[in-house]
């Protein structure tokens, strides 16, 4: 039985200063006073939420990405893999970190688990349409030219894939930030433990602060992931010239 109490529980210093710049118990909406107070207790929450994060998505693209080449190549495997993905993914989020808790116990790779199922749907379906998306004719000049199975792979398909799977990496990043906050619920950290928290006692600045730490995180790695894509796929910034 999960102990919700335990879960929510607070230090005392939660209420430190609370009633302090400005601010009046939990009437107010947002108290920059408190933030400024208590800016470190969220250090060690958002450094967690990070490694969470990277975590299941760097997993979940190793074993996508690889199921994807496969499929690729065995195509009668593709229905399968979207299949299994699918159930996973649809499994409600905070269903699965429960029902992964007789299984793995309260922790971190629990979350990470959870985490890593969910980001396998997204990438995989990705990257997979990129490869098949590859315009045939290029891919007969590659073999026409001598190149190997595994030459038109890396050389050819992959480089004109880049596009969808970048799009994939980045769906499943920003959608792995929003989970994460549920890891809570496994003892996995991050920054849900704030959240919770601040919506049992009913003070809002708090759940403001952990909520817009996880907003700007998913922005940033959005951003950086972008970047990334256009690093890797230089041809298609020259065409835009």
């Amino acid at each position: 039985m999960i102990d919700f109490v335990q879960i929510a529980a607070v230090d005392p210093d939660f209420f430190k200063d609370r009633s302090g710049g400005g601010c009046i118990q939990d009437n107010n909406l947002f108290c920059p006073g408190w933030v400024v107070d208590n800016y470190d207790r969220y250090v060690d929450p958002t450094l967690q939420h990070l490694v969470l994060v990277l975590s299941a998505v760097g997993i979940g693209f190793a074993i996508a990405f690889s199921l994807a080449i496969l499929a690729h190549r065995r195509r009668w495997l593709a229905s399968p893999f979207l299949a299994a993905t699918g159930v996973l993914y649809t499994i409600p989020s905070i269903s699965f970190f429960f029902l992964l808790l007789p299984l793995t116990g309260r922790g971190t790779t629990t979350a990470i688990i959870a985490l890593t199922a969910f980001t396998l749907q997204i990438i995989f379906r990705n990257v997979l349409t990129g490869l098949r998306n590859v315009p045939v004719e290029v891919t007969e000049a590659a073999r026409g030219i001598g190149y190997t199975p595994k030459q038109m792979l890396w050389r050819v398909e992959i480089p004109l894939a880049m596009p969808e799977i970048v799009a994939g990496l980045r769906i499943a990043t920003v959608s792995t930030v929003a989970l994460a906050t549920l890891a809570v619920f496994a003892n996995g950290g991050g920054l849900g433990g704030e959240i919770i928290s601040g919506s049992n006692l009913t003070f809002k600045t708090g759940i403001i602060v952990a909520g817009s730490i996880a907003v700007v995180m998913a922005i940033l790695f959005d951003a950086l992931i972008l970047l990334l894509g256009r690093l890797l796929t230089p041809w298609k910034r020259a065409a835009a010239l």
